[in-house]
């Protein structure tokens, strides 16, 4: 009843106050029909702008003053429901209708706001998030938006380094913690996140696993870790185990998780693991995963750490894939991180 199916239910509202400046309230501003004669944003950087042919204001008041609004639309990301309330109650005390972005305003988690906007003659909308149509077409759908965690901008003090591979169970886990243990014999201060509810030996930090949460989320809780482990250790240099792959055929699911991790990571440099001849996973190759890493993020793949638990071919050794690749090479269940971490900090030195 007051969920948004079509861009009419919008039109029939017009003129728009618009309030958060960014990719939701330009995308609004932007649908066919829809009048917008005012934005607002809290930040203080934007306002006095101009955006989408229009000052941004700080305060519902003062864009009140310069408009002829009649409804508003609250478009805020995740996080931000705080500010969303406070602006839904300022614009229906205004007798403003109210339309919000499912994300900040669930209308059935806030009954009470609904009731003010019903005893003030004002009607209250919220774009839904379509779960009904996930549901149709795949006939399943959750109850609600999986997006949870707040976004977040952090920029890391030590480097950081991912660790991807050509599949899954081709040996990330196994290379993450040995390039921590190999970085801590040399005295440096490494941390290791593990993001694998599997990742509980030392020397890892912490592990949590990141399968659990909305892709949209993934990048998100990666920047916390970082951010956390940086607050409680002042690190030299960070570890990151990465999940599934890039480009593994045959199980397409798990892949937007690994392009997830990688993306949060933002890494400065990557190791990439490999098993030749794998049982039950169909990797693409070496070639392709390093094509696809270093054309999602701006890094480099500077190491492979090689899985040969199931070659049977006894040329495939650390100087196959070297010569082949031309990238530093380790068993690293049988030999050890020392040759990959060396590649890592001689790349680390020229950047």
């Amino acid at each position: 009843m007051y969920s948004v199916k079509s861009v009419k239910d919008l039109q029939e509202l017009n003129p728009y106050i618009v309030i958060g400046c960014g990719g939701g309230g330009e995308k609004f501003s932007n649908l066919d029909g829809i009048e917008t004669v005012g934005f607002i944003d809290d930040d203080e950087k934007k306002q006095g702008k101009l955006f989408c042919g229009h000052e941004v204001y700080g305060s519902l008041d003062e864009c009140l003053e310069n408009s002829d609004a009649k409804s508003v639309a609250i478009m805020f990301p995740i996080g931000s429901e705080g500010s969303a309330l406070k602006y839904a109650v300022q614009a229906i005390d205004a007798g403003l209708n109210v339309v919000s972005s499912f994300r900040s305003l669930p209308i059935k988690n806030n009954l009470s706001l609904l009731k003010f906007a019903d005893a003030n003659n004002v009607e209250i909308k919220e774009i839904s998030p379509r779960l009904d149509v996930v549901k149709e077409i795949a006939g399943a759908a959750p109850k609600k938006s999986c997006e949870v965690l707040p976004k977040i901008s952090y920029k890391p003090q030590a480097p950081v380094i991912f660790v991807g591979g050509t599949s899954q169970e081709c040996g990330k886990r196994t290379t993450t913690k040995a390039l921590g243990e190999e970085a801590k014999k040399r005295g440096l201060n490494a941390a290791i996140i593990s993001t694998d509810e599997m990742g509980l030996e030392k020397p890892t930090d912490f592990n949590f696993r990141a399968g659990s949460l909305s892709a949209m989320d993934v990048p998100a809780a990666i920047l916390s870790a970082i951010k956390y482990i940086e607050q409680k250790k002042n690190p030299d240099i960070i570890f990151i185990e990465g999940q599934s792959s890039l480009t593994e055929k045959g199980n397409p699911h798990p892949r937007c998780l690994s392009a997830g991790i990688l993306i949060g990571s933002s890494p400065d440099a990557v190791i990439v693991g490999h098993r030749p001849n794998h049982p039950y996973r169909d990797s693409r190759g070496i070639s392709e995963e390093i094509q696809a890493i270093e054309s999602v993020e701006p890094t480099k793949v500077v190491g492979l750490s090689i899985n040969l638990k199931n070659s049977e071919l006894e040329e495939m050794d650390e100087d196959y894939f070297e010569q082949k690749y031309g990238l530093p090479t380790s068993d690293v269940y049988n030999n050890g991180a020392s040759k990959l971490l060396d590649a890592i900090l001689k790349h680390l030195k020229k950047r």
